[in-house]
């Protein structure tokens, strides 16, 4: 379902935003700094519940609102054109209270989210509007931590499956606990029997997690193969591999085993680290090119069009999931591409059902899709449509 409206306040420099999303592609251009990367922070929110750059949810509360006391809200209305029952309200408010921390007094922020008026957690959001985005930083896919691919997967699979998200979510409470009780272990607080439980969860989740990133890293596959090699150089031969920290049995109901053998192996670094060593949380998957590791030998060239095949295998596989392409989300993505490269990306690009573009440079855009889109101006925090097609 496409998102039809879209109202923000005291969101970063957005501070007061009502904005109607128009179906096919829209472009929003404007100067750096002017709010383009907040707009889609805003909406990207609307689909996985949290930002995709802020390190703290108070970096999204507008800072003379939040000196205030004031609320930040990201709004939006999603709705099915063929069908009114279908309608749906989203709102993520963040309220700001006074904390007093160690450093001195302060605010914090609380995050609070609504579905057509009814309180949801964020797992219940996730999954409900879906969404792809292309940023600028996606060359950290390439070339940055594995938690920042192990971060794509996630966000991928639990767009799609409802039953992978509330696992993850599991899994990650086992973990907190698990490394809790580790830590009391190692000040001789705790007894080995207290920790049979916590393995036993941690092998159930972990394997079924593992199991099925591995199931969707070989389905994406061949879409991220085909994209990258209509992207790039001819000769170029991408691969992608999911990489465990524990070893893929040669049939999937040994996994459990495998699990219970790197507990046991990595138990004394365990116990020296109070940290647990093995799992989904320690995965990474590879990639690369003539057999080539791409995570260390890649061009920034080749990385920004190896991250941008990954982008856009993931729509075609949340299209599949859903029956429905999700909204694609192009933040600053063209910048650096010629002029044929762009072209093939925003071809790929208008076969979803919604699009949204921001650039510095309007003509990059409206020089392939002419007055079938529609156009934005951002300046100051500030959303002008614009009538016809804009120069620079």
């Amino acid at each position: 379902m496409p998102l039809s409206r879209l109202h923000l306040s005291n969101f970063r420099n957005l501070v007061e935003v009502d904005l109607e999303i128009p179906a096919g592609v829209s472009v929003y251009y404007g100067a750096n700094a002017q709010g383009k990367t907040a707009l889609v922070e805003a909406v990207y929110t609307l689909a996985i519940a949290r930002s995709f750059r802020a390190e703290n949810e108070r970096e999204l509360v507008n800072f003379d609102a939040a000196k205030d006391g004031e609320l930040a809200i990201v709004e939006g209305v999603v709705e099915d054109p063929n069908d009114e029952a279908a309608r749906l309200r989203v709102i993520v408010g963040y309220r700001v209270s006074e904390s007093t921390a160690a450093t001195g007094p302060g605010y914090r922020v609380s995050k609070e989210i609504r579905v057509n008026r009814i309180r949801r957690t964020a797992g219940e959001l996730v999954g409900l509007f879906h969404a792809v985005l292309f940023s600028a930083l996606d060359i950290e896919l390439v070339q940055g931590p594995p938690s920042a691919r192990r971060r794509f997967l996630d966000i991928l699979i639990s767009q799609a499956d409802s039953v992978y998200l509330k696992s993850l979510q599991r899994y990650q409470q086992v973990l907190r606990q698990r490394n809790r009780l580790l830590r009391i272990r190692r000040e001789g607080r705790a007894g080995a029997d207290e920790m049979e439980y916590w393995d036993g969860e941690l092998v159930k989740e972990g394997a079924w997690l593992t199991l099925r990133r591995n199931e969707v890293m070989e389905s994406l596959t061949p879409a991220f193969v085909g994209h990258h090699q209509d992207l790039s150089v001819p000769g170029e031969n991408p691969q992608l591999r999911y990489r465990p920290s524990v070893p893929l049995p040669s049939e999937p109901q040994g996994i459990e085993d495998n699990y219970r053998e790197a507990l046991r192996e990595t138990a004394g670094r365990e116990q020296a680290t109070a940290a647990t060593a093995i799992g989904p949380h320690r995965d990474d998957f590879d990639i690369s090119v003539n057999g080539v590791d791409m995570r260390a030998f890649a061009s920034r060239g080749q990385a920004r069009t190896l991250a941008l095949s990954l982008r856009l295998a993931e729509a075609e596989a949340l299209s599949a999931a859903r029956g429905t392409g999700p909204l694609l989300l192009l933040d600053d993505a063209l910048s650096e591409m010629d002029a044929s490269r762009r072209a093939r990306v925003l071809e790929k690009a208008s076969l979803y059902p919604q699009v949204m573009i921001t650039t510095t440079d309007p003509e990059q855009v409206s020089g392939f899709f002419g007055e079938s889109a529609f156009y934005f101006e951002v300046s100051g925090g500030q959303i002008t449509p614009v009538v016809g097609i804009p120069t620079a």
